[in-house]
């Protein structure tokens, strides 16, 4: 991650290393969307291939760029109020996905780490309304409804947090959560949307930093198992397989930042994230200096953003100013729900 809204020193010797594949931004990072226009370039021209650049654009709670963006509802909210019409519900999804990706490519952002494939069992007070619904079909076809829209937008999705964070109350930033459920309740609800999502070129997932203890004493973003076994055997998944971040309480288990970074690694991980942690940033940089994967960086290269239409000429799209209305919509209904 960066320190603020322009590039500082330190910054381009982190940027510049060999081990840097890319950049996710944050609130802080962000000022106007002309700003940050202007930032990416700055970082697109600092190598070529060019550097990822990923936020958490979400919508709800969940959400980094708001000014001069359109504030976006939770993914709870499509259920919630149109889910007794679930084609009206679909296509409100699938707007809104395609906002969300046409508004960031245009200030050049190649992805969102979106969208929450997880179930609301009402366990997960962190994930909750970032959950799509607490059924395995909805969420299906709600979240792969808004990632054909990111996709008509130019831009891929990352489906997050493999194999499910539903079934748990600890937040993993906190705490190291364990699910102690049976791998074959796990495949009959929570990775029925990462299956679904898959079956139709879902580009990138993330797994939990979440321990299933009935099928592998490591989380699932250190294990084996969870990723070369399930993921990319059994579910075939060709894409992109990203750390969730690294300097949350629940990636502790797994030794100092160089040796979390390995251990993600080797387990199946092609991209590592440390998010707000600068010398834990700069330790694994350090220890993967020498590292190199053509097959993940093969992977990776598909993860840039198509090319899109600025901010300007997007506002002037008859699809733009309908999908605003309609965040607006649900935005405001669910509001109101909540006062109520």
């Amino acid at each position: 991650d960066l320190l603020g809204t322009e590039l500082t020193a330190e910054d381009h010797e982190l940027l510049l290393h060999p081990a840097a594949g890319g950049v996710i931004l944050f609130s802080r990072n962000f000022s106007s969307p002309k700003q940050l226009y202007r930032l990416v370039q700055e970082i697109h021209k600092l190598r070529s291939p060019h550097l990822l650049i990923a936020v958490d654009q979400e919508g709800g709670r969940v959400q980094r760029f708001r000014d001069g963006f359109t504030v976006l509802p939770a993914a709870a909210s499509f259920e919630q109020r149109l889910g007794a019409d679930l084609r009206a519900a679909k296509h409100a999804a699938r707007e809104l996905g395609w906002l969300m990706a046409a508004e960031l490519r245009a200030v050049g952002v190649d992805f969102s780490f979106a969208p929450v494939l997880d179930l609301n069992l009402g366990l997960s007070s962190v994930i909750g309304d970032r959950a799509f619904a607490d059924s395995a079909d909805k969420v299906s076809q709600l979240a792969g409804a808004w990632m054909l829209g990111a996709r008509e937008a130019g831009m891929v999705s990352v489906g997050k947090h493999f194999p499910g964070h539903g079934g748990v109350v600890a937040d993993s930033h906190l705490a190291l959560p364990v699910d102690d459920r049976a791998l074959d309740a796990l495949l009959e609800q929570d990775l029925r949307p990462f299956a679904r999502l898959i079956d139709n070129g879902l580009e990138g997932i993330m797994p939990a930093h979440v321990i299933y203890s009935a099928c592998d004493g490591q989380p699932a973003g250190f294990s084996q198992y969870w990723l070369q076994e399930v993921l990319r055997g059994r579910l075939r998944f060709q894409g992109v397989i990203f750390s969730d971040d690294l300097s949350m309480a629940a990636a502790e288990q797994a030794g100092c930042y160089g040796e979390r970074s390995r251990a993600a690694l080797e387990a199946g991980c092609d991209m590592v994230l440390v998010c707000n942690k600068p010398t834990g940033a700069h330790e694994v940089l350090d220890e993967l200096e020498s590292y190199h994967d053509p097959v993940a960086h093969s992977r990776m290269v598909r993860l840039h953003g198509r090319p899109a239409r600025d901010m300007d000429r997007l506002r002037e799209d008859t699809r733009w100013h309908d999908a605003v209305a309609l965040a607006a919509q649900l935005s405001a209904e669910n509001n109101l729900a909540l006062n109520l």
